[in-house]
């Protein structure tokens, strides 16, 4: 058995289960991604470079409500509109909803340049407006 092995055991052990939930049962139990991965690498010469604390950030904008509309046919988002009145997309991170009108959808499809479906494009013409 290899020693990644038995310290994959060794965590399985650790996790209280037949390795369900491995790691978040660890991660309840109050332990550490770092301690987490001291199990695991054991023996390994593992030596960790720092830690970051995580904050929750979401990078979800109007911006991409725009581009996610122009990868939709244009028939599908009239659709949309004919029978909604306006078009509502709620983020799924951090539960931001963004809601756009006929007049606004029209307005941000007739000013968009470039191919939506071509991230390097797409890209360019955010630097273009200043946005990301």
């Amino acid at each position: 058995m290899s020693r990644m092995e038995r310290n994959l055991a060794k965590l399985v052990e650790m996790n209280g289960s037949d390795g369900e939930a491995l790691p978040s049962n660890l991660l309840l139990e109050g332990k550490t991604p770092l301690d987490i991965a001291s199990v695991l690498l054991d023996g390994l010469g593992m030596e960790p470079l720092g830690q970051l604390e995580p904050k929750p950030s979401c990078e979800c904008s109007e911006e991409k409500l725009n581009r996610s509309l122009r990868l939709l046919p244009r028939e599908e988002v009239d659709t949309i509109l004919r029978e909604e009145g306006c078009v509502e997309a709620r983020c799924e991170f951090c539960g931001k909803v963004y809601r756009m009108g006929p007049d606004e959808v029209e307005k941000q499809i007739f000013a968009a340049k470039g191919d939506a479906s071509n991230d390097e494009e797409w890209k360019k013409e955010m630097k273009e407006k200043g946005e990301n």
